[in-house]
């Protein structure tokens, strides 16, 4: 063989090497979209199918055309979702995917990694991945689509067979639930923003183990209350004193992987919600600057009676 002869790049290997420059975008949609890493794979994983059996010299804007697919694919996911409502609330870890042709560079933690979900969940917003699921799937797209990947309306509307005008009406009311918890008006002496660093380093003192910071951060009185749903007890619990309340969440500290601020019932607080579906909550009674109550809710009937809303940047 001429040593200056180089084999042609196989026109698979191009067409691969294409995708997997998008495909940081298209999971990233497709997560927003879902709420599961898993799906998201398993919807970037079609998409390629899909590419891998079109004619792809015919497609003049690659990026689009993926965008797109993948959008339908997740348009699709949800609708199934929606109608076999409900699913269990476990956090799922196996993997998906029928076994098929594997996309370029495929799999990957995502597919399954509980720690990559939970750090997924927390980039996004907790909370915000679980007002995403309350809504429509039509509604989801619309405002996935356009207010976070500023998609157009005008590409928008076709994936949902629908004008650009009613694609942008999907997105208002997306966006009115997205952004329809109001912070409640703030006790005599506290801060919404000193609230929102109390709640936070209360989590992440949580998730570190920081036995030392949780005792800082809470009244030598503290009161928790659990029902009888948050704890393996037939009752409900109810502890005292710093002390033992930041040995207790210590103890839960596998929960707050899943855990993220939020506004419930227009106060803040934080939101357990593996896979976006919320499975307990934590309000916060602050007072000069410190923790005085914690009460966490996990019954389904009280959880139904809550309003979760996101915290506004």
């Amino acid at each position: 063989m001429d040593e200056h002869h180089v084999p042609a790049e196989h026109p698979d290997d191009r067409l691969a090497a294409r995708f997997e420059a998008e495909r940081s975008r298209l999971r990233a949609v497709a997560y927003r979209m879902l709420g599961s890493a898993a799906e998201a794979d398993d919807a970037v994983q079609e998409t390629w199918l899909r590419l891998s059996r079109s004619d792809a010299d015919a497609i003049e804007d690659l990026t689009a055309w993926l965008v797109t697919v993948v959008s339908r694919v997740c348009l699709n996911m949800l609708r199934s979702r929606a109608r076999r409502r409900e699913e269990p609330l476990e956090v799922r870890t196996e993997s998906y995917g029928d076994g098929g042709a594997a996309a370029p560079g495929g799999g990957g933690a995502g597919s399954g990694d509980p720690e990559e979900e939970a750090l997924l969940a927390d980039s996004v917003g907790v909370a915000l991945l679980v007002v995403l699921d309350t809504l429509a799937p039509a509604e989801r797209l619309a405002f996935v689509l356009h207010d976070m990947f500023a998609v157009p309306f005008d590409e928008i509307g076709p994936m949902l067979e629908r004008t650009p005008a009613a694609a942008r009406q999907l997105a208002s009311r997306a966006r009115r639930r997205v952004k329809g918890g109001t912070p409640a008006a703030a006790a005599p002496g506290e801060d919404l923003r000193r609230r929102r660093r109390i709640v936070a380093a209360f989590l992440a003192a949580t998730r570190g183990g920081d036995f030392e910071a949780l005792v800082s951060l809470l009244h030598p009185d503290v009161v928790l209350r659990a029902d009888r749903a948050a704890t393996p007890t037939p009752e409900p619990v109810e502890v005292r004193g710093a002390a033992p309340v930041a040995r207790g969440a210590m103890a839960a500290a596998g929960r707050a992987r899943f855990t993220g601020p939020a506004l419930i019932d227009g106060v803040v607080g934080l939101v357990m919600a593996p896979r976006a579906r919320v499975r307990l909550l934590l309000s916060f009674t602050v007072a000069d600057g410190l923790i005085t109550e914690i009460d966490i809710i996990a019954d389904a009937d009280r959880l139904r009676g809550v309003d979760v809303g996101v915290l506004e940047e």
